[in-house]
């Protein structure tokens, strides 16, 4: 296993790495919408949540040497059903032409939703 150092700033307090390559695939821990070098959560929409969370797996990926064209997966959780369509378009844009496999949880009960 090779443990990956995206070389963020800040203090991470999980017991957890960032990222892992193992028999040549890598594995990313979840990213949420705080800037890795200072800690400080985002302050704007959902559109602004979903791209720092974005910029932050883009780190990991370059530390790795990889590349977005090269996700196989993405898990996007979001708390309401009402955010997908925002969420859908700068994950579009993040992602471009490349269609991974991805899934959306909804934290309301009972609710999941595959995407494409």
């Amino acid at each position: 296993m090779k443990f990956i150092d995206p070389g963020f700033k800040g203090t991470n307090p999980g017991y957890y790495s960032a990222a892992v390559v193992s028999h040549g695939m890598l594995y990313v821990s979840g990213q949420l919408s705080i800037n890795p070098d200072t800690r400080e959560p985002c302050t704007g929409g959902i559109r602004e949540h979903a791209a720092l969370a974005l910029d932050n797996l883009d780190r990991i990926l370059k530390a790795a040497g990889a590349r977005r064209d090269q996700v196989v997966f993405c898990r996007v959780y979001t708390p309401s059903n009402e955010y997908w369509g925002a969420i859908n378009e700068v994950y579009r844009d993040f992602f471009g032409e490349h269609k991974r496999l991805s899934l959306i949880h909804i934290s309301e009960p009972t609710r999941l939703r595959r995407i494409s």
